[in-house]
Formats: C-alpha cells, sequence, structure tokens
C-alpha cells in the first residue's frame, strides 16, 4: 500500500494550505475530509452546506475507510486531510495502518475564527479532546506520531515540513510551499463556506497573531481547551 498519510486535524488550523502544499507534490494525491457526511449524520451538526454535503457524499463509514483510508491508489502517497471530530464513535483499528499527523492551533487564536462557522461552538467541534485521544492511543501502539503546530507551520513552513518529510519518510520538495491562487480539484463541495482565504492565497502566511480582545463568550470553552492543546504542543516540530 502506498504511504498512507492520515491528517488528524481540528477546524480553522490551516489545515487546507496543508493539503494544499501536498497537493503540489508529484508523487501525492490528496483529499478533503472523506468523513464530513458520516460525520454530520452522526451527530446532527449544522454546518454550512450540511444538506449539500449530506446529498453528494458517502456517509457510510466503513465504505468510506475502506474505499479511502485503506483502498487501492496509483499514487505513491496518498494525503487525506481529516478532522478529527469526525473520528466520533468509530473503531480506529484502522489508523495502524496509516501515518497519522496531527495538526493543532492555540485555542486562544483558534476559537474566534472558529464562531465565525458555528456560532456556539462545543469542546467537540474544536477536535483537541478527540485529537489527544487518538494521539495516546497511537502512542501505547509504540507509534510516534508527528504533531505541527500552526504557529510553528507559519513561523517557518520549510523548516516544519522539511523535518515533517524526514519523519514520515518523505523526500522534502520545494514545491510543497507555493501554489496558484483559486480552488484545486480535491476540495471538499464545502469549499464556498469555508476556503475563501485559502482560495486568494499563493502559499503559507506569514503568522500573524490575532490583536482584537478575546470573546468573553468563549472563556469557558478555552478553559476546556487549554490542557488539551498544551499536552499536544510539547509533542510539535518546531520552527
Amino acid at each position: 500500500m502506498s504511504l498512507r498519510i492520515n491528517l488528524c486535524s481540528g477546524p480553522r488550523n490551516v489545515s487546507t494550505a496543508l493539503m494544499y502544499s501536498f497537493a503540489q507534490r508529484t508523487d501525492t494525491h490528496v483529499i478533503d475530509e472523506p468523513l464530513y457526511a458520516y460525520y454530520l449524520r452522526t451527530t446532527g451538526a449544522e454546518h454550512p452546506g450540511r444538506d449539500e454535503i449530506l446529498a453528494h457524499m458517502n456517509d457510510d463509514s466503513d465504505q468510506v475507510i475502506n474505499k479511502i483510508f485503506l483502498g487501492a491508489f496509483l499514487d505513491p502517497v496518498v494525503f487525506i486531510k481529516n478532522m478529527g471530530h469526525h473520528l466520533i464513535d468509530l473503531n480506529l483499528d484502522f489508523l495502524k495502518k496509516m501515518t497519522t499527523v496531527f495538526l493543532i492551533r492555540d485555542p486562544r487564536q483558534m476559537l474566534p475564527s472558529l464562531i465565525n462557522q458555528i456560532p456556539y461552538p462545543t469542546l467537540a467541534d474544536t477536535a483537541l479532546a478527540m485529537q489527544r485521544k487518538v494521539f495516546d492511543s497511537l502512542s501505547e501502539l509504540g507509534q510516534s506520531p508527528c504533531v505541527i503546530d500552526a504557529r510553528e507551520l507559519l513561523s517557518n513552513p520549510e523548516k516544519v515540513l522539511q523535518q515533517l518529510c524526514l519523519l514520515i519518510g518523505l523526500t522534502f520538495d520545494s514545491a510543497m510551499l507555493h501554489w496558484q491562487a483559486g480552488p484545486i480539484a480535491e476540495d471538499g463541495i464545502w469549499a464556498p463556506y469555508w476556503y475563501h482565504v485559502i482560495h486568494k492565497s499563493t502559499g503559507f502566511a506569514p503568522y500573524k497573531a490575532k490583536t482584537a480582545p478575546f470573546p468573553e463568550v468563549l472563556s469557558p470553552l478555552l478553559e476546556e481547551c487549554l490542557p488539551h492543546y498544551n499536552y499536544l504542543y510539547q509533542f510539535a516540530i518546531r520552527a
């Protein structure tokens, strides 16, 4: 089987930029959130474009896992952008056959962005608790999953991607640092709701911390998020 990279991310974590980065490799096929319809059906979550996603995507998790996560591809590398919260109520044994990379972002920076799409987010919506659970499960199996922090990645994309490639057994390709503006064919059908910024980009944007006061209404959720984020951050690749 080809090298199967499972990106276990949370929302608003520059995960789409990382997918675009891997899409520039000539040896890599990228796939955008194949479990999204399963997640929406299972949770009843009201996300932008929900009806369209359910109408056009397979929501049978077993079929998605067998066909996409574990299926046959001609490309030497398959990069699957996956959201941690989409793994709800699944048997995660299939991850034993994959190379999982965790992408995290400081919730003090992530949550004010998340409420633009999900007005009343919960800990589950951030994926952080699920990411920590999966990280610990894979670690107990003897794996050493890579962790990327969005701030570290944006501070020095080349250095972080070089280290990531080395750790997962790939040769770094400088083409990963730039792409053409606009959508790519692999975008999920939810792109019109979430991908406005990435479609204007031609590479990783320089890191810029949010300067607006943190919304007080999100403070309780921030307190829930921070222990999970801080735990995972200690394993993150540094810029």
